[in-house]
């Protein structure tokens, strides 16, 4: 059995099949909405969730509203709504509820004695995709750490269910004991996860370190799950990617070369798409993607401007990166969005969506990276926004100054040239460094180096 497949046995293990949702499973929606939304934000919501748990491999079935202020504190939704979706489940033979928000432990176990179903939330859904489609060891491993800090509050709420006959304890002494060896096994494994990370951290870190002494630009390409990044990505830099019309089908950033006009060559990272009220415990699991948008001398916005929603996935990727990324009190990378499937724009209801998110989103390039229009002037954007970002000095240095040499080979390509008197070298940096360079001792810019 395979390392991932372990890991998802053992969360079986300590919840059973509570634990996960599987392939066939039949689910009917359900989520509490504040009144006075309108139709199409229920929509959205819904739309969303479904796509998720058909991503997850859930047959979605029905579907059901409440309508509000604040969530049921004991059962998430009201006891009338309890009984009328257990009703719903009966009468589509569904086993699952897959409820639109997180639930509180407590909500979770109440609600399932309420109804008989099981409870599946949205953060466990997001989780169980991640936990299907890692494909590196990095992202299993960062998966079932976001696996196991979430269900490890949860263990404690089920142990009651640990100690029954079905659950094949016995009597609830042994289950209890059963819950304290589930919950240190858990806090074993959590912590030799965060050691393994570290070390596969140091490596990256050691990768990202060598491309930056090299002075080549790197763009990252985020935006809204399935918005096209992948498809972008292999369009741009020939690479083979995952391509699939699912959420998060890709989760292992990918780093490729790409040709600009003028010969320019900065390497562009795949990363993770973005959702609305991601589990705060997969943010670790977006560590290369966050490191990835860091560290851009460019990012990428890819959004699906077919969406009825291209306007508030773009106000969702802004939150995120401001959230969680890169926060407010630090200079953003600058930023190109990318407004792509302009192809499967057809009806005059995109169109017209299409031309207000031109007016609102600035600057943006239009482009269908699956038939490859448009791609030849984002190309030109990208060249021209990265050069913007990078100054070309010439500069001298004195011979007993050497030292000011490999500063100076840290912060961005240097090319040394030849001078019997000095030590004299091109450097490119980020244009952000070129006051630093100037106010150091010992170093004397020439001129600008075209």
């Amino acid at each position: 059995m395979g390392k991932q497949s372990e890991g998802r046995r053992l969360i079986e293990d300590y919840l059973g099949r509570r634990a996960r949702v599987y392939s066939q499973e039949k689910a009917v929606l359900a989520d509490v909405l504040p009144p006075g939304r309108l139709a199409w934000e229920d929509e959205e919501a819904l739309d969303e969730l479904a796509s998720l748990a058909r991503t997850a491999g859930v047959d979605v079935v029905a579907r059901l509203v409440q309508r509000r202020e604040h969530p049921h504190p004991s059962t998430f939704v009201g006891k009338g709504k309890a009984e009328q979706l257990a009703q719903l489940a009966r009468e589509h033979g569904a086993q699952v509820a897959v409820m639109g928000s997180e639930l509180s432990p407590a909500q979770e176990r109440n609600l399932e004695q309420a109804t008989g179903l099981k409870i599946v939330d949205r953060s466990q859904v997001i989780l169980d995709i991640f936990a299907q489609r890692a494909g590196t060891r990095e992202a299993e491993l960062s998966v079932e750490l976001a696996q196991l800090e979430y269900l490890l509050p949860r263990l404690r709420g089920w142990g009651e269910a640990l100690t029954d006959p079905g659950g094949g304890i016995g009597t609830r002494g042994p289950g209890e004991t059963r819950l304290e060896s589930d919950r240190r096994h858990a806090q074993r494994r959590i912590q030799s996860i965060k050691r393994q990370l570290q070390e596969l951290d140091k490596v990256r870190s050691v990768r990202r370190k060598k491309r930056r002494g090299s002075g080549t630009p790197e763009i990252a390409i985020i935006g809204y799950t399935n918005s096209g990044k992948s498809t972008l990505f292999r369009r741009l830099t020939g690479a083979d990617s995952l391509i699939e019309d699912k959420l998060f089908a890709t989760l292992d950033t990918r780093v490729r070369s790409l040709e600009l006009p003028g010969g320019g060559r900065p390497v562009a990272a795949d990363t993770v798409g973005f959702i609305r009220k991601l589990p705060h415990q997969l943010i670790p699991a977006f560590r290369a993607t966050t490191e990835s948008t860091q560290e851009a001398s460019l990012l990428l916005n890819v959004l699906d401007a077919s969406s009825p929603h291209v306007l508030e996935h773009y106000a969702t990727v802004h939150e995120v990166l401001a959230e969680q990324m890169l926060g407010d009190d630090q200079p953003w990378p600058p930023v190109l969005h990318v407004l792509n499937k302009i192809d499967a724009v057809q009806s005059p209801e995109q169109q017209s969506l299409l031309d207000r998110a031109r007016a609102e989103i600035h600057p943006r390039v239009c482009v269908s990276a699956k038939t490859g229009r448009g791609l030849k002037e984002l190309r030109h954007s990208i060249a021209a926004m990265l050069d913007s970002q990078f100054a070309h000095l010439v500069v001298r240095i004195p011979w007993d100054r050497q030292e000011l040499i490999s500063w100076l080979a840290e912060l961005g390509k240097l090319e040394l040239l030849p001078d019997t008197e000095s030590l004299r070298a091109r450097v490119t940096v980020p244009s952000a460094q070129v006051p630093r360079i100037r106010g150091v001792s010992g170093i004397t810019v020439l001129e600008p180096s075209s």
